[in-house]
């Protein structure tokens, strides 16, 4: 069994009118690949800065290899590779400067890695670091924080600013980390980015986790269909609706309803509709995305 590597104990950090997190509760195993999003202010950085120890939680703890974040954090720094969500350079010239002074603070002796990670994302390590680009320096961050080849990468927003070439890049990288036995935690706005690398996403709101989603159901390995069936009778549609399939959405002003069925009970379903007058069937591909927006919803409307 897995370490619990990353661990998050009824965290809370109120800040006051609504703000902050409250009751997170998170285990991470080792060698996993956890995601988190959420909308902007949802407080996915505030998590990541508690787990870096720059922030102590008003109530909790938190917790990395089975270090306390906050007590030991000065320790924790020197072996977790990191991306903040807002980049801020120390007062160093270019970018060849900053990756040998972050060389020279963990140690790290052999810059061989850094070096071949330079030139897969294309990266000139010689400009000013000043006048680098919103991207340049996305990837010099990113350069920093896999260079020393840590076992823990806290991500926060780690693709902004990157072209859709440079977050496949990226994206081929965390699988390379993964398969190594890595354990990543990582928010992002990109959806297809933590369908490709995540093994579980959990979704925030308001400052507290909505659901955890294991990635396997949403990339089809747990052979779940979403379906969304319009019918021409409402004495039809109203039986439908209270017949034992997973009913994830309902618009009763169309007469139309989505379902999720795993694939041992598609026939059921079919069965079932074989008896109904239907104006349209339809096949939803369940994506992190829509699933994303259904629980959302779900929550506004509640």
């Amino acid at each position: 069994m897995r370490n619990q590597w990353i661990q998050l104990e009824s965290v809370t950090k109120d800040y006051g009118e609504g703000k902050g997190i409250f009751d997170i509760n998170l285990n991470i195993k080792e060698g996993e690949v956890f995601g988190l999003v959420g909308i902007n202010g949802s407080g996915k950085t505030t998590i990541i800065r508690h787990l870096m120890g720059f922030l102590k939680a008003d109530k909790g703890f938190t917790s990395i290899a089975s270090k306390n974040c906050w007590k030991q954090a000065a320790e924790l720094k020197k072996v977790i590779g990191y991306v903040p969500g807002e980049i801020a350079f120390p007062d160093v010239r270019t970018g060849a400067e900053f990756l040998k002074w972050q060389a020279d603070y963990i140690g790290m002796k052999n810059m061989d890695y850094a070096n071949e990670l330079v030139e897969r994302f294309n990266l000139d390590i010689n400009a000013t670091l000043k006048r680098m680009s919103k991207g340049m320096k996305q990837k010099t961050a990113i350069v920093n924080a896999f260079m020393a080849s840590p076992n823990i990468l806290l991500l926060d927003e780690p693709t902004t600013g990157l072209d859709p070439l440079m977050q496949k890049t990226f994206v081929d990288l965390v699988l390379e980390e993964k398969k190594k036995g890595k354990t990543v935690f990582m928010s992002s706005h990109i959806f297809s980015e933590l369908e490709s690398t995540c093994d579980r996403v959990a979704f925030l709101k308001d400052g507290r986790i909505i659901d955890i989603v294991n990635m396997n159901e949403i990339r089809g390995e747990e052979r779940i269909k979403e379906y969304k069936i319009g019918f021409t009778h409402e004495e039809e549609f109203q039986m439908f609706k209270s017949e034992s399939f997973t009913v994830t959405r309902v618009q009763n002003q169309y007469k139309q309803v989505t379902v999720q069925v795993p694939d041992d009970e598609v026939e059921q379903l079919f069965h079932s509709l074989s008896h109904k007058e239907v104006d349209y069937l339809t096949h939803n591909p369940l994506t992190l995305e829509n699933y994303f927006i259904q629980k959302y919803s779900e929550m506004e409307s509640a």
